[in-house]
């Protein structure tokens, strides 16, 4: 089978570079931040596939790369280096680099095709926007135009993920935590997305919202069938979701596999660490 999304030597640097680092940042074993220029390998030589309904994690330590990855997957940063490639047959054909494409076209494929549920709500929502509001702009940006129709698909959403539809007018900064998390769900699923990218969603949340959550996903994903690509610390939700996953440590991956496989006989030594810390 073809793979959906594709990530070939994905590199991102922050910093100006100089002759020590240029042009891939510094070598791995010297970290990820270059001791002359002060560059940080943001992401270094990164590369990736995810089939179509498949669920991949990834891990890694704070400051590892898992989070600036899935920014450039999703266009928020401009990647230093390294193509994306999207097999969906209709808005990016295959081996057509996104990363080429004008920033214009990335936001109608990004609107079209992907969804994004971050750590901080306050990231992925319009706080004083009505819940159905914030799924409005959602599938406006993705050329939907009949008012009616968007609103139903508000009220059907809100009600998958358990948000009362009698409150769909008021804005999430009155929800809790949880409760803001699933309006960002509903909003991240109101394009249909083939691709959909869940950075740390349950960090701060209290363990029962966590695994209301979890749960809430999980079945979504196994209905909807959609491709996922999770970033998280916590190795119990990446076992819970994931059927592969990638270890990363100053922005490079240091070891990937079959979840169970990695995390049963881990050969790395850093994931051996990760595992062991979490025992």
């Amino acid at each position: 089978m073809k793979p959906l999304l594709e990530v070939r030597g994905l590199t991102k640097l922050f910093g100006d570079g100089c002759e020590h680092c240029l042009p891939g940042g510094v070598p791995a074993d010297e970290g990820n931040r270059c001791s002359r220029c002060g560059t940080v390998v943001g992401c270094g030589d990164v590369s990736l596939e995810i089939h179509p309904g498949e669920v991949l994690g990834v891990v890694g330590e704070s400051g590892s790369g898992k989070s600036t990855l899935v920014r450039l997957i999703h266009f928020e940063h401009e990647a230093t280096a390294g193509e994306i490639y999207l097999n969906n047959g209709q808005d990016a054909p295959a081996r057509q680099n996104l990363l080429q494409q004008s920033s214009f076209r990335q936001r109608q494929i990004r609107s079209k095709t992907m969804g994004i549920v971050y750590q901080n709500p306050y990231l992925g929502l319009r706080m004083q926007v009505s819940s159905g509001g914030n799924i409005a702009e959602k599938l406006l940006a993705a050329g939907w135009r009949n008012v009616s129709e968007i609103r139903k698909r508000a009220s059907y959403l809100l009600e998958r993920t358990e948000i009362p539809v009698e409150r769909m007018d008021e804005p999430p900064a009155n929800f809790s935590g949880g409760m803001q998390q699933r309006v960002q769900i509903a909003k991240a699923l109101s394009n249909s997305p083939q691709v959909l990218l869940l950075d740390e969603v349950t960090t701060g949340l209290d363990l029962s919202v966590q695994a209301r959550v979890l749960d809430l996903i999980r079945n979504l994903q196994r209905e909807l069938e959609i491709a996922m690509i999770v970033v998280s610390h916590d190795l119990g939700v990446i076992r819970l979701l994931c059927q592969r996953t990638l270890v990363m440590r100053y922005g490079r991956i240091v070891e990937s596999g079959l979840t169970d496989q990695l995390f049963e006989d881990p050969q790395h030594e850093y994931t051996q660490l990760l595992v062991s810390s979490q025992l």
